[in-house]
């Protein structure tokens, strides 16, 4: 399936990254994960580095699937907000799920510090903005809940944002503890990583059926045979690929820029915040290590991605013109552009543990804006559950958990 289409930047950093073989022969390990992107080798590092024999498999290369394609946010805060999530699931469960996504940020700012290869890892505070006077009071809401349950928020109104950007909005949430990195060069950096602690990892090697039970499954692949104790689904985008109909997610596709570096200096762009609005589909935008600036929105209800360069060149221009209009002053021009195939869950959550149908099969399904702080929940959480150990937000995330809203494959 075609995750995404058009020139992407994160590859680019990057361009020889390194490579592992083909399976060719039957192996056996206590736990498998199928998928070689964010979530799947935050998994198989987690276990490894935890004593847990594992081998992963991915159909492709490392890192070349929707991972190649993420920009790279690290925000606790989530596409629902704190205060309507607690309208959802009680507050209590929220403000739990809220400060596990703040922890994952610390743990995946630790490992990425911990590499030997720099990640361009930064840590950033994130501006969420109303983009209308009519979201003002959600806004002011979630300000408050957020402060009240300690995470260090502040608000800031329409003259103290003109004072420091060069636009003028009615309102925002500053939340702080936040990070942004490059998504291509963590997760190929954490496999080699992940392979020298003694995950045996297996490139284009497809799963192509599933036998067995909890301590003996058997996969079959299009050269070897796997039998595993466990196995963990970190599928991405391709959920049919692990068999169960409690996955049902709402795709779109979702479109991003990045410029070309800019020639003067980001002075303008107040301790490079990350920007993003209340509107939905929202705008979101960052800088890089190289002075580039990235801007993504303008999700559509499709799941496959554009396929032309005219019909991607459109959405471009417009997310241009979106940058433009928040700082006329840069010279800002499109070096990278992208569409790829994102998804969401029915109550914005993601699929997160052991089926309960099947004992010994986990999800790993980190759906929404959040994809790579749910990696490293789901990392931790199911570690802990093949080691018996009961992870807080387990009931909250699992794949059996009653959702609230209704979605569909589209």
């Amino acid at each position: 399936m075609t995750l995404h289409y058009g020139s992407l930047y994160w590859p680019s950093t990057r361009p020889n990254p390194p490579s592992y073989p083909q399976l060719f022969e039957p192996v056996r390990c206590h736990a498998l994960v199928i998928g070689g992107g964010m979530s799947g080798i935050a998994c198989g590092y987690t276990l490894v580095r935890s004593g847990i024999d594992a081998v992963l498999i991915e159909q492709g290369t490392i890192a070349s699937g929707s991972t190649a394609a993420n920009t790279g946010l690290l925000q606790y805060s989530n596409d629902i907000m704190l205060s309507e999530l607690a309208k959802q699931i009680g507050d209590e469960d929220a403000v739990e799920f809220y400060r596990a996504c703040k922890n994952a940020v610390e743990q995946l700012v630790q490992v990425a510090n911990g590499l030997p290869r720099e990640v361009d890892l930064r840590r950033r505070s994130s501006f969420y903005f109303a983009s209308s006077e009519s979201d003002l009071p959600s806004l002011r809401r979630e300000h408050e809940m957020l402060d009240r349950h300690g995470f260090g928020v502040e608000w800031w109104d329409a003259d103290r944002i003109e004072s420091v950007f060069p636009f003028r909005k009615s309102g925002a949430i500053v939340t702080h503890g936040d990070a942004e990195l490059n998504p291509f060069l963590f997760v190929t950096s954490l496999a080699e990583s992940a392979a020298q602690a003694g995950l045996r990892i297996y490139e284009k090697t497809s799963a192509l059926s599933v036998e067995g039970v909890k301590g003996n499954f058997i996969v079959r692949t299009n050269h070897g045979e796997i039998h595993a104790e466990h196995i963990v689904y970190a599928v991405g985008y391709t959920p049919e690929s692990a068999g169960d109909a409690r996955v049902n997610a709402k795709f779109t596709r979702t479109y991003a820029i990045a410029t070309k570096p800019i020639r003067r200096s980001l002075s303008n762009w107040h301790q490079r915040f990350m920007l993003w609005e209340t509107a939905r589909p929202y705008l979101y935008l960052r800088t890089t290590n190289d002075d580039r600036i990235i801007v993504g929105g303008l999700d559509e209800n499709y799941r496959q991605p554009v396929l032309t360069d005219t019909d991607l060149r459109q959405r471009s221009r417009r997310l241009l013109s979106e940058l433009r209009q928040l700082f006329p002053d840069f010279e800002a021009e499109a070096e990278y552009e992208w569409c790829g195939t994102f998804a969401e869950s029915g109550d914005n959550l993601p699929w997160i543990g052991e089926d309960p149908g099947t004992p010994g099969r986990y999800y790993a399904l980190g759906y929404g804006g959040n994809g790579t702080i749910y990696s490293a929940i789901a990392a931790r959480l199911i570690r802990d559950d093949i080691m018996g150990i009961k992870h807080p937000i387990a009931s909250i995330v699992s794949p059996d958990r009653r959702t609230h809203k209704k979605a569909a494959f589209r």
